[in-house]
């Protein structure tokens, strides 16, 4: 079983390709000799650059040629970013593990050539600056607290991103903190955006790792790869995701972390979410908090929550403009 020879799935971008190298380097860690090479797939959401992905149709751009991967047999298993996969797999698949999270919050990097803006945090920026983000999530918090912003599309890869950043094309743009710090940029950001400001993306800052349900050598191989907290609180938040039948491009956030509880010294679940207008002037927010092991319930509670208050209106609205769900 040792000499098993196995592939792996992966988007060719710098931060897929980290992410893909250190699953490689984990499971050759706890299998000495075990040999894994990986498979870079190019997705559709790599090759449309030019058209923001809200308005790019359908669910699952950045894993649909990956899961036919793993259907075919030409990849053991697949590794994603956990905010780009659907709530939803294709027969035979499954998310059997999610490793340990990284920072999940968003960060904001500011322009270091321009003499005229520096500046040090979002707050400080002048009015009527531009901020580059491919994200409705983002966009839509950041509205609500400066109207007065320009919000530019960004497309590309992390690398890319600030390239144009740098170029003279933005005053600054919002990045997953945790892409950026995976990659060794921490130096780059200006400011870690706090939840209050900017709710996460679901499954933010969380590595997950797919494969076929029926390979009982894969599921047993990466399953000490998983990890049990967040495994749990991004289980919470897909299940909110899924009950707005929302996808990855569409403005919804939640961020879900387990807290101990002083009376017991038990862990308790916790959870914000959001849904929001594209103009962000309409942003209906909520809270949930109870028992872990009933993470996915409380994930559609709090759904039900904010569907009952409004968030229902602004989703047939969002799909009502031509922005359907895209992941």
């Amino acid at each position: 079983m040792r000499k098993k020879k196995i592939i792996i799935g992966t988007r060719g971008s710098k931060l897929a390709l980290w992410q893909a190298e250190w699953i490689k380097s984990e499971l050759q860690r706890l299998n000495p000799g075990l040999e894994i090479k990986l498979n870079k797939i190019k997705t559709t959401g790599d090759k449309i650059l030019d058209v923001p992905l809200a308005k790019v149709g359908g669910k699952g751009l950045f894993v649909k040629e990956i899961e036919e991967a793993l259907l075919s047999a030409k990849a053991d298993l697949a590794v994603h970013s956990m905010k780009d996969v659907p709530t939803d797999f294709p027969k035979g698949l499954h998310l059997a593990v999610i490793c340990k999270r990284e920072d999940p919050r968003d960060a904001f990097i500011s322009q270091i050539k321009s003499e005229k803006l520096k500046v040090k945090s979002f707050k400080e920026l002048p009015k009527g600056a531009t901020i580059g983000t491919s994200s409705l999530r983002r966009s839509c918090q950041l509205l609500s607290i400066r109207p007065d912003l320009k919000i530019a599309q960004l497309r590309g890869n992390l690398d890319t991103r600030l390239r144009k950043l740098d170029e003279g094309q933005f005053d600054a743009i919002i990045l997953a903190a945790a892409g950026v710090k995976r990659l060794g940029w921490s130096e780059r950001i200006t400011e870690i955006i706090e939840p209050e400001v900017s709710l996460p993306a679901i499954g933010q800052g969380a590595i997950g790792i797919e494969c076929r349900i029926d390979d009982k050598f894969i599921n047993q191989l990466i399953a000490p790869l998983n990890h049990k907290e967040t495994y749990v609180c991004v289980k919470a938040e897909r299940a909110f995701l899924k009950k707005l039948e929302g996808g990855c491009q569409v403005p919804i956030a939640a961020h879900a972390r387990l807290v101990q509880r002083p009376e017991d010294k038990d862990y308790s679940l916790k959870m914000d979410g959001l849904v929001g207008s594209v103009s962000g002037d309409r942003i209906i927010r909520g809270n949930i908090e109870g028992n872990y092991h009933d993470a996915e319930a409380l994930g559609i509670r709090l759904a039900e929550d904010l569907l009952s208050r409004g968030a229902k209106e602004i989703l047939d609205e969002v799909y009502g403009r031509n922005i359907p769900p895209a992941c």
